[in-house]
This record gives C-alpha cells, sequence and structure tokens, in this order.
C-alpha cells in the first residue's frame, strides 16, 4: 500500500494497546515531505478519534492501530491513504505524500 511504518520509542511494555473499534487518544505533528509542518497539536493539547471507523484518514486508521500507550511512530502516508488527489485547500497539495509523527496518550 506505499505506507511506512517505523516506530521511534517504545512505550510502557504492558500499556493498554489501539485497537480497531476503541477511542485513542493523540498528540501529533503533521508534515509534507518538504518538512513544513501543517497540522500539529500544541503544548498539552491532544486529539481523540474511534480507531478504525473512518473517522480520519486510513493512514491513521492503519498506522495507529497496535500502539501501545505512550509509544511514537513515524506514519509516511501515500495520497491514496491520506487526502488524494484533491489535498486541503490552503494547507495540503493534491498527490502529497504525508508524514505524520504520533504519540498515543490514551
Amino acid at each position: 500500500n506505499g505506507m511506512e511504518i517505523v516506530n521511534i520509542s517504545m512505550g510502557k511494555p504492558n500499556g493498554a494497546v489501539a485497537k480497531s473499534g476503541k477511542k485513542v487518544t493523540m498528540k501529533y505533528v503533521g508534515k509534507l515531505q518538504s518538512g513544513k509542518i501543517f497540522d500539529q497539536t500544541r503544548g498539552n493539547a491532544t486529539f481523540s478519534f474511534r480507531l478504525g471507523v473512518g473517522e480520519v484518514i486510513k493512514g491513521w486508521d492503519v498506522g495507529v492501530e497496535g500502539m501501545r500507550v505512550g509509544d511514537k511512530r513515524r506514519l509516511t502516508i501515500p495520497p491514496a491513504m491520506a487526502y488524494g488527489k484533491k489535498g486541503v485547500k490552503g494547507a495540503i497539495p493534491g498527490n502529497a505524500t504525508l508524514i505524520f509523527d504520533v504519540e498515543l496518550v490514551n
């Protein structure tokens, strides 16, 4: 599928595991391949969603599953699993590969 998942650091070995259908809480930085940041959580802010049900781009549903609380990953997500040909007006060009550094908080 062209997606790349790299484990940056591991959290608690016995930490809760992100599973499809469960609510997860993340911290993240989203970048274009140029390194330009287009979105991020700041300070203590977090982002929550239900995993595996299409509330977020497919790359997140695939890349976050199996993480444990405290784990950090880098997700390199091809356009077909992100915002595709359209992109996001003013933020993400069409056909953009996105890089997310994500941390599972809860």
